[in-house]
């Protein structure tokens, strides 16, 4: 059983790795943040009748679904520098993970809103709520109730996907895992480590996200 986790080791590098727990959610909720306001924009792009708007927003949605964010990471942060851009690399991280949850956003933001009847934007306007009332007011507290599962999905696996800033040097989790994992010559047992922190993280995420749906519902039924 040592050779595969050593109790002894995971508990005394323990406080190294969760030193990297606060950047891990920064980068997580700042890319989160950045993609939900891009996600939506881009949705109502998306759904828009104006071809300027629509094709662009399809373009921008298929290019970040089709490239890996690995790739992209290295552009903004190894690659920008070659034409004089340079940004830490936490920025990099969060503009990189926030354009490309922002793909992923539109999409959910845009089917859920397709999801309200359309009855509920007649009924707004004659109330006499202008486009941009009816949306905030009525049309996406509705369709927020539909998006949540599917962008809680996205924010799990943006916080998992974290663990790729390392090859950028932002010390998160999995870096400070790899750093342990160097000084000890026992990196099954760091990784092995950081998985089970992730596995909470993720774990306390969905609790909230049962009890906003629950709440949501309630909101609904009113």
């Amino acid at each position: 059983m040592d050779n595969f986790f050593d109790v002894k080791l995971a508990i005394e590098n323990l406080p190294l790795i969760l030193s990297g727990l606060p950047m891990t959610l920064i980068v997580s909720f700042a890319s989160m943040a950045l993609g939900l306001v891009l996600g939506l924009f881009v949705s109502l792009a998306r759904s828009s009748d104006l071809a300027v708007l629509r094709y662009p927003a399809r373009v921008y949605i298929s290019f970040m679904r089709g490239t890996p964010i690995l790739v992209f990471l290295f552009i903004l942060y190894y690659g920008l520098p070659m034409v004089d851009i340079k940004m830490p690399a936490i920025i990099a991280a969060i503009i990189g993970f926030g354009l490309n949850s922002a793909a992923y956003i539109a999409e959910v933001i845009r089917s859920s809103l397709n999801s309200v009847p359309k009855g509920q934007w007649e009924s707004a306007k004659a109330l006499g709520l202008n486009y941009w009332q009816s949306l905030m007011k009525i049309i996406l507290p509705q369709g927020t109730r539909i998006a949540l599962p599917p962008l809680t999905n996205i924010f799990l696996d943006l916080v998992k996907a974290t663990s790729l800033a390392a090859v950028i040097t932002v010390p998160e989790l999995f870096q400070k895992a790899q750093i342990a994992g160097g000084r000890t010559f026992d990196s099954l047992t760091m990784y092995i480590v950081v998985a089970l922190i992730y596995w909470p993280i993720c774990i306390i995420i969905s609790v909230f996200q049962e009890r906003l749906e629950n709440r949501f519902s309630r909101y609904m039924k009113k």
